[in-house]
């Protein structure tokens, strides 16, 4: 029988972020540190909202786009919190997770022999999906001298006549890398310039630190009209599980997404959309439940920051998302053989900071949505596993 599997899926390569916790879950007494998810219970009420629509039987279809409802309290909180004002009837859809949103965000722009431009480190899943709609990823490597930012310079070096769009991942995943509004105004008048869509991936709004607000692309003059946000309420509120998530952006960029989610998705579940109601539509609420949260991150966020520049494993400082990044280079070992060895004889699961690109290299990426104890005892199996190989 013939191969069947298209050969742009068979030689897709699978995530380096899986391949260490599928085997960290065969093995006993195994810390495990990778997974980016939040180790909060979705808030009480919002929990409350979605028992209470199931028992009074709230659970046919809503909308292609999502309810009104949840649309218009998602267009007052982007206001609200990033300045940007997006039309609810029209300019935003709600999705399966932010990760459907990226996925027809591409499916409606990209055109065979289309260039996206990815930064990276970055989120596993962006080359992957551009791939699968015919287009070509095209990497813009960040370093760490520069906290990982993406420059104008390096921006108006990857462009070419085939660049369509730019994934924008800030704040970070895996870097923990924010852009300043200063940094934005930078990159703008490059990506006005030659005419490039800007998909900008926000997941991590509203976790920063160190007094710094998030500033949205799409609120720097001349960016709105080319820019489609994806947001969802996964990390800042603890909801992964709800797979919510949604896009805002110009009318005509919106309403054409629609059509590909309402073929392939119909809509996000009904249940879900009550929860997202009621995570947003008390302006007081929703800050508290997001600011508790936020506090407990940066508590562990400047733990670990400490205990790895200790250790002797550089370790910028990053001001956004709920991850670290720390350089493994005083090992003498690749990320992968580090990630590795730290697994079967250090019984501590990290990702290797390959799994974000080639130019991860060097670094391991560390989730910090674990308890302070969970973090302190994976800190004392790597200072001890540093030992045994000599490196302090």
């Amino acid at each position: 029988m013939r191969n069947f599997i298209a050969k742009h899926v068979e030689e897709m390569p699978p995530s380096g972020i899986r391949k260490f916790f599928d085997v960290a879950a065969t093995m006993e007494d195994v810390v495990s540190l990778g997974v980016g998810e939040p180790d909060f219970k979705t808030p009480e009420h919002v929990r409350q909202a979605a028992i209470d629509s199931l028992k009074e039987g709230k659970t046919r279809y809503s909308s292609n786009q999502g309810m009104p409802e949840l649309r218009k309290v998602i267009s007052d909180y982007l206001d609200r919190r990033f300045h940007t004002k997006y039309d609810p009837a029209d300019q935003i859809l709600c999705t399966i997770g932010a990760s459907e949103a990226i996925d027809i965000a591409l499916r409606t722009i990209i055109e065979p022999g289309d260039e996206i431009l990815v930064v990276e480190p970055s989120y596993v899943s962006y080359k992957p999906s551009i791939t699968l709609q015919g287009g070509v990823p095209v990497v813009l490597t960040t370093k760490v001298e520069n906290e990982f930012r993406l420059t104008a310079e390096e921006l108006e070096a990857a462009i070419t006549p085939k660049t369509k769009a730019l994934i924008f991942p800030y704040p970070n995943n895996p870097t923990g890398g924010i852009m300043e509004k200063a940094d934005l105004e930078k990159i703008a008048p490059v990506l006005i310039k030659h005419d490039i869509l800007v998909i900008s991936d926000e997941i991590y709004a509203e976790l920063t630190y160190g007094g710094l607000d998030h500033v949205s692309i799409a609120s720097i003059p001349g960016m709105y009209e080319r820019t489609i946000v994806l947001n969802g309420f996964a990390k800042s509120f603890a909801m992964t599980g709800w797979r919510l998530g949604y896009a805002a952006g110009p009318k005509d960029l919106i309403l054409a997404m629609n059509k590909v989610h309402a073929y392939v998705i119909m809509c996000a579940p009904t249940m879900s959309q009550y929860a997202g109601i009621e995570a947003l539509k008390d302006p007081v609420q929703c800050d508290k439940d997001v600011a508790e949260m936020r506090a407990s991150y940066d508590e562990r966020r400047k733990y670990l920051i400490g205990e790895f520049n200790r250790l002797g494993m550089t370790c910028f400082e990053p001001k956004g998302a709920f991850y670290v990044f720390p350089s493994i280079q005083l090992t003498g070992l690749t990320s992968a053989e580090f990630c590795d060895k730290m697994l079967f004889e250090g019984k501590v699961a990290v990702v290797p900071g390959t799994a974000f690109g080639d130019c991860g290299e060097g670094f391991i990426r560390i989730s910090y949505a674990y308890s302070m104890d969970e973090l302190k005892f994976a800190i004392s199996k790597i200072e001890a596993f540093l030992k045994q190989i000599g490196k302090l």
